[in-house]
Parts: C-alpha cells; structure tokens; sequence
C-alpha cells in the first residue's frame, strides 16, 4: 500500500531567520506504521507536493494552527478525486471538529500501537471518523526510534549547513503554562523514555547536533542528571528548551553538549538575570523567547523589557505576540472576555495581534513587537548573533574533536572566513 504523508507549508515569522528543520511529528508518526505500508513522505515548505502522484491512502500531519487550513485545502484536492484523507498530529487535534469537514478520518493522541487498527480499517473500507486516543496514551516504552530515513537529504540546511536533528526523550508535561496547549495534548503527567532508549535513539543519528524537543527538560531532578551523564560519551551537542537552574545539573549538561537553550523570559526579575547568568557560567548559550501582550504589560513595561534583554546579554531572541490558541488557558479566558476579534486560522502565526491586549489597542502592541524586533538587533544584526552561535558549537566540536572536516569547508564558504577568526 502506498500512503503518502504530507507536511503543510507554513510561513516563518516575518522577521525570524529563514531556514527550516526536519520536522519530528512526520517521522515519529512513521514509525508506527505497519510493516507492508510504503511511505512517500512530501514536507511542502522545501518540497513541491504532486497531487496527481497516484496513492491508496494520503496523510496530512499538522503542527501548528497555521499549518491547518492549508492542509485542508490539499484534503479538499486529493477527497475530490476520490482518495482517503487522515489528518494527524497538534494542530488536528486542537481543530479537529473543523478538520473533520476537511477528511474522511482524523486520528488523536498518541500513534504508536494504533496504526495496524487505522490501516485494517481502510482496507476494510471502514474507516471511523475520529479516532480519539487523548485519554489512552500508549506505554512510553513503546516509543521507538522515529523514521528519519523517509526525509530527503540535503533539504533542511541552513547556508548549505544542516544544523540539528529533532529527538525527544520524553511526554507529557506537569506545568500548566497559560499560552500552552501541551496540557491538553500530551496530558500533565510526565513519562519520560527509558534512557537508554532515548540513548541508542541519539547515537543512531547521523548528526553531531540534536535539538531536543522535549517541552521542558527541567521536570524531574534525577532523571533529567541520568540523561545527561549517559549522553555524555555520545559527544553530541543539542539544544533544548529549558534546563533546571541548579549547579549540578547544568554542570552535567555542559559536560553532555549543551549548546544553547530557548528561555522563556517574562519580566526583568533578578531571577531571570541570574539564571541566564549561570547559563553563560556554565558555557551554555541562550535564546530567549519574548511573549509579548500578556495582561501585566503595558507599553513603558515592555519597553523595560527589551532594555532589560540586551543588559543581560542574551545571544538570540525571538518575538512573538500572545497568541489564543484553542484549548489553552489563554483562549478560554480570552473568549470568555470576548476579547478575541480573529478566528480566522491564517492569522495564528504569532506576529499577527488577534485580540485586544489589556493596556493598549491590538495596533499599539503590534508596534511594539516591530520595536522589540528592530531595538534588539539594532548594534547586532540577527545574522551576526547567528554566526556567534554557530562558531560556539564548532569551538566545542574542535575541542572533543567531533568537528567534521566537511563542515569546515562548507562554514567557510558560507560565511567567507574562517570559522576560528571570529568574522561573519
């Protein structure tokens, strides 16, 4: 049987850098396929999808809100002519009563274990409108390494440069962050892989870098110390979301490869300044992900902030605006208060204002977000702060001496100078 998985389009924001990552929902969804399914896999933001490509039965796995109305018109082409349409991954789920007008089954929750039912019902020619797994999750020893053979090499480089491979090491999350919709998603518990699973996984990668895409690493004390001491000899260099902010750990971290984290930063509290600090200490660089628009902020406040960033010494940041997505907090309260003005899907990009913040019009905050964009990087351009951020991980890869030759030659002609000189 040949199923042809596809990956919407989406745009970046407007001001972040353009290059694209191989996506992780696709090929850890792959995985979970039975044995006798051909996989074609087509990501369209570096591929073009050919409609007129025969297939028995065609998938469409999307991540994020922005993503979901294309991958309903694609539904829409391939329904027309007769072929099966199933949606999966985030974005179904959180539009998923939409998205069934759009397909002929939608899968939510957790793939592994469940294929081999979807695949038996096709054949059958009984497939079941909603598959709803939400509240079943599969045991997370069953999650296998994903399918990373089904991208196409060469498509996700940055300056001819792959950067990093997506890996998780767990599920689930016990926070509860107000923007967020993991809660619902991946439920509040957190099931971390057995390590040595999510080991073998990152040594099998034919990459040194790893972005690992867990929604926080910092949940659980002794299993995140476990991690990081049995990534050490794997000599990788990752990138994470947030780590926990106490001494031992970020000691194993470095020892283990971290590269950089991605830091949410909310306020200009001395604890915000000194967990970025002990980041630095520990030769850990940071990303900071700005939120703007939330109800304790005003226009003089956020101002304070991007002041307060660049004190700090942040290495990059990205800004966003608060954005409502369905089945977080942040929507419901926002809907509740009828403060929400856009429900038209294609403006939940983040860098689009779609409800009235609580200290100043929707067009004020927009300006701000183009304000923090332009005073962040005003005496630094992006690029530059890139070029730092890459001449960091080549310095630590020359140090464990994992730095391929190969990447030497392309760095060099990509940035037109030696990686050692410290010149973009």
């Amino acid at each position: 049987m040949k199923f042809i998985l596809i990956y919407p389009k989406w745009p970046k924001l407007d001001r972040q850098t353009e290059f694209h990552l191989p996506p992780h929902g696709p090929v850890v969804f792959a995985a979970t396929l039975p044995d006798d399914v051909e996989v074609v896999f087509i990501d369209e933001n570096v591929q073009q999808i050919d409609l007129d490509e025969p297939a028995d039965f065609v998938g469409i796995s999307v991540m994020l809100t922005i993503q979901i109305k294309r991958g309903w018109e694609i539904a829409d082409s391939y329904r027309k002519k007769g072929t099966k349409v199933i949606f999966g991954g985030i974005a179904a789920m959180l539009h998923a009563e939409e998205t069934l007008v759009h397909a002929d089954a939608v899968f939510l929750g957790e793939a592994e274990g469940r294929m081999a039912e979807v695949f038996a019902d096709f054949r059958k020619g009984e497939l079941k409108k909603i598959y709803n797994y939400l509240d079943d999750r599969p045991p997370i020893e069953t999650v296998g390494p994903a399918r990373r053979d089904i991208l196409k090499k060469g498509l996700y480089n940055y300056r001819g440069i792959q950067m990093v491979d997506l890996v998780h090491a767990s599920r689930g999350c016990r926070y509860d962050c107000y923007p967020c919709a993991v809660a619902y998603l991946g439920g509040r518990k957190f099931r971390p892989r057995p390590i040595e699973k999510s080991i073998a996984e990152m040594a099998g990668i034919d990459n040194n870098r790893l972005f690992i895409v867990d929604n926080s690493l910092a949940q659980d004390t002794q299993w995140e110390m476990d991690l990081f001491r049995e990534m050490i000899p794997l000599k990788k260099k990752w990138v994470s979301h947030p780590i926990e902010d106490k001494p031992a750990v970020l000691d194993l971290a470095a020892q283990a490869g971290a590269w950089y984290v991605y830091q949410a930063v909310f306020d200009t509290s001395d604890y915000i300044r000194e967990r970025i600090k002990r980041y630095h200490d520990y030769g850990i660089l940071v990303e900071g992900t700005i939120l703007l628009g939330l109800d304790d902020h005003t226009e003089d406040g956020i101002k304070r902030l991007i002041d307060f960033l660049l004190e700090i010494e942040l290495d990059l940041a990205e800004f966003t605006v608060l954005t409502p997505f369905p089945h977080t907090r942040a929507y419901e309260e926002l809907k509740r208060q009828g403060r929400i003005f856009s429900f038209d899907w294609d403006d939940y990009s983040a860098d689009r204002v779609v409800y009235t913040p609580k200290h100043m019009p929707p067009e004020k905050l927009q300006e701000l977000l183009h304000y923090s964009w332009n005073t962040f990087y005003a005496d630094e351009p992006q690029a530059i702060k890139m070029f730092k951020l890459f001449q960091h991980v080549v310095r630590k890869e020359m140090e464990d001496h994992t730095f391929r030759p190969r990447n030497r030659s392309l760095a060099k002609a990509a940035f037109g100078k030696s990686i050692e000189s410290g010149s973009p």
